[in-house]
């Protein structure tokens, strides 16, 4: 006898794509991450032109529930070189829906569109402190190769900057 669970159905209906202008707003999750409106802008602009992938999981009924996204070039080639490395950032599932599989297999679409594509290696940088995210990531072959300083800034959507600091780690995969 065969027992679906909820994580099978969630699974099953689950719809991974990439981000259409139409997601912009939903990205922002009902405004809890409404301050990263003009990267958000950035990354869909740089997607359009062939520099970025960004993707999106969505449910059914439900919405978007997971987004991540790909700078396949950048001013860094240690992170992205446009070749054979790529960097993944940006990677969130909605609270109510994480330890059901999702975010395993967004990183598998993700990981063979990179390989189609010819890429490598993925790197991606995580925060020290989330030890949650780097143990799904070791899980999934994903090794720390570098300390990171984590500054960084961006423009809210109230046009005020921000700078962001939060000590990371590097990590890397090679995309087999």
């Amino acid at each position: 006898m065969v027992v679906e669970t909820q994580t099978d159905t969630y699974l099953q209906q689950l719809v991974i794509r990439q981000v259409i202008a139409e997601d912009l707003p939903a990205l922002e999750w009902e405004g809890e991450y409404a301050h990263y409106r003009n990267l958000y802008l950035d990354a869909f602009e740089r997607a359009r032109q062939g520099r970025s992938v960004l993707w999106v999981a969505e449910l059914p009924v439900v919405g978007l529930i997971g987004q991540v996204f790909i700078q396949l070039i950048c001013d860094r080639p240690e992170l992205a070189d446009g070749h054979e490395r790529a960097y993944l950032y940006g990677f969130r599932v909605r609270e109510a829906y994480r330890d059901r599989g999702i975010g395993t297999y967004m990183m598998k679409i993700i990981e063979d569109d990179l390989r189609q594509r010819g890429f490598r290696m993925i790197t991606l940088n995580v925060a020290r402190e989330n030890t949650r995210a780097r143990h799904l990531y070791e899980r999934h072959a994903y090794r720390i190769v570098a300390p990171e300083p984590g500054i960084w800034s961006y423009l809210d959507e109230k046009n005020i900057w921000h700078t962001v600091e939060e000590p990371a780690w590097r990590m890397e995969k090679r995309l087999l």
